[in-house]
């Protein structure tokens, strides 16, 4: 009878392992994070950036790569010469192919900053394809240990699922996901239904990226940003020679906003649980399923098993926010 009772409980339960919720824990080290961006239009994307090297700095996590997913030709600049800044040029940056957006927005801070801040060299790169960085970081990783995360579009993630075997590695596109990627977190839709920009812009590749992805993802939607303030400290209180304090102290003064006023902060929560647990601060909802309709608009389907997951808040507003805030402040040593 005990092996009946047994039977059962594992045929109630055991289906759990098959749909884990996304884990970051820091127990066989870093977490290898390849970080897909679109830099700009917005500008979150900068406090982004900040905190993941902070938290590399804390050595809670490994940056793999640093890629764009906006066409829009001073976003890899952007990003190489922030990579520059924090002691780490030599990370690799891969660009997106034809079919992705590009945006920008009209007080052009991406040219801005690196008027101001920019070598002729970062410039003048050419950068790779962001499906062959892909496909290089992840060949040469261990099984089950990369973390990837998108505060932009899904147009590389659909790329590289479609991608077929090359000279990197036999495997096909999904087949190379689904054997090397632990998880995938993203800034992206809205729940329990609505329209974001980063699924809305290039809703084709967003609808087909999440109905093909093959491991846990995890949404942080535009709502949980939305009243996470920060960035004013960044712009006011970062050295003079750091880009990223300047490019928020310019962006504050000149992109929808009244000056000393801080900036909702959407990115900057998945980069919080692709490095560290979510449960330490937000509620992960799920498993269910991300729909992605025609044009851009989401719901949400609690009754279909995808192995997606959301944020909903758990703690004020400002409790988070400090915890962004102190980690945008960092800087490298001089």
């Amino acid at each position: 009878m005990k092996l009946i009772y047994f039977a059962l409980f594992l045929i109630v339960f055991g289906c759990t392992s098959k749909s884990p919720k996304p884990d970051s824990s820091k127990s066989d080290g870093p977490v290898k994070i390849i970080f897909d961006t679109d830099m700009g239009p917005d500008y979150d994307d900068v406090g982004a950036i900040a905190m993941l090297y902070a938290l590399a700095n804390k050595g809670e996590c490994e940056i793999l790569a640093t890629i764009s997913c906006d066409r829009y030709p001073t976003i890899a600049p952007t990003i190489a010469l922030f990579n520059t800044y924090f002691k780490n040029a030599t990370v690799p940056i891969g660009v997106p192919s034809e079919n992705a957006p590009d945006q920008y927005v009209k007080n052009h801070w991406n040219d801005s900053v690196l008027s101001r801040f920019g070598s002729k060299e970062i410039k003048d790169i050419t950068y790779p394809s962001a499906v062959d960085v892909y496909r290089k970081i992840l060949t040469n990783e261990e099984d089950q240990s990369v973390t990837i995360v998108t505060i932009g579009f899904m147009s590389n993630i659909s790329d590289l699922l479609k991608s077929k075997p090359d000279h990197y590695s036999p495997l096909s596109g999904y087949d190379l996901v689904k054997k090397k990627v632990k998880n995938w977190v993203t800034m992206a839709g809205k729940f329990p239904e609505g329209k974001e920009s980063n699924v809305e812009k290039d809703w084709k590749s967003a609808q087909y990226a999440f109905d093909n992805w093959p491991t846990p993802i995890l949404f942080s939607g535009v709502e949980i940003g939305n009243r996470i303030l920060t960035g004013n400290k960044l712009a006011y209180e970062g050295s003079t020679d750091n880009p990223l304090s300047w490019a928020y102290r310019y962006n504050l003064k000149t992109y929808r906003h009244k000056v000393d006023e801080n900036k909702q902060s959407w990115d900057q929560t998945a980069i919080l649980c692709a490095v560290r647990q979510p449960e330490k601060y937000f509620y992960v909802n799920g498993p269910g399923k991300f729909v992605t309709l025609e044009n851009g608009y989401n719901e949400w389907d609690p009754n279909t098993n995808a192995n997606h997951y959301f944020l909903t808040h758990k703690y004020p507003y400002q409790h988070i926010a400090d915890v962004i805030d102190d980690l945008m402040m960092f800087e490298p040593r001089k």
